[in-house]
């Protein structure tokens, strides 16, 4: 329902938003080289021959996090400088692809989920359209259409652009059972309480896998619904993402 979706009166301005697990950055590779070096040091790290990685698109998008609790979506907030975002709760309630609640017996008391909120392509240029159409400036690209339309301080304003959520982790999380394994587990169970997730994910085996996964999205970059600014590699298994840990401000296992 719309009412359940837009809030009332515009804010004056946003409040902050403490994360309680930091959103990270993510170290680069910019060569088959370095991502060898990254598949090596993970092989060293674990002791493996192999380690198996989940695969998926880098959206070029705006970085959020949804917090529900009990089931209920009760806050959201934007990356910030990954360890305080700015609160975009009620401009995130209209976003359709966004759960207001989630349903299911294994649901945790506690729940928050990392994604990206976007503009698909083909949306994107619907909005432009209506932008010229109307005599008013258009936008640059898509991620700066969703992220200025995410940041208006009235959410009837970000409840009139075609804003989409597609997921890509967890951050804070009550106990869950049974516990998942591995991230493409993770992933499966927010598919199936109802969060979009990139169609284009997959899991691959060592640097052979790293960079057949990446020719392969580099070929369908042109046909895909979104844009991307590359792709992301995590290790698998959350056991070994515990081994290797964290440098900074960037986890080891990514």
């Amino acid at each position: 329902s719309p009412t359940q979706r837009v809030g009332g009166a515009a804010l004056p301005e946003f409040g902050q938003v403490a994360h309680a697990v930091p959103m990270l950055s993510l170290n680069n590779a910019f060569s088959a080289e370095e991502a060898a070096a990254f598949d090596r040091r993970c092989r060293e790290g674990l002791g493996k021959e192999t380690v198996d990685y989940a695969c998926e698109p880098k959206f070029d998008g705006l970085a959020i996090t949804l917090r529900y609790e009990n089931g209920v979506f009760v806050q959201g907030a934007t990356r910030g400088d990954g360890f305080t975002g700015e609160d975009v709760t009620q401009n995130l309630r209209t976003v359709r692809s966004i759960l207001l609640r989630l349903t299911g017996p294994d649901v945790p008391e506690v729940l928050e989920v990392r994604g990206e909120v976007l503009m698909l392509r083909r949306d994107f240029e619907r909005l432009n359209e209506r932008q010229r159409a109307g005599g008013e400036k258009e936008f640059a690209n898509p991620r700066n259409a969703a992220a200025g339309s995410l940041r208006q301080l009235d959410p009837k304003i970000t409840a009139r652009r075609p804003l989409r959520f597609f997921a890509y982790g967890v951050g804070d999380i009550a106990a869950v059972s049974p516990a998942p394994t591995f991230h493409s587990e993770m992933m499966e169970r927010l598919a199936r309480w109802g969060f979009p997730l990139a169609a284009e994910r997959a899991v691959v085996q060592g640097v052979a896998g790293l960079l057949g996964y990446y020719d392969k999205i580099g070929a369908q970059r042109r046909g895909l619904r979104y844009d991307i600014d590359g792709v992301v590699y995590k290790v698998n298994r959350f056991a070994d993402q515990e081994i290797l840990g964290h440098v900074a401000r960037a986890p080891r296992f990514a």
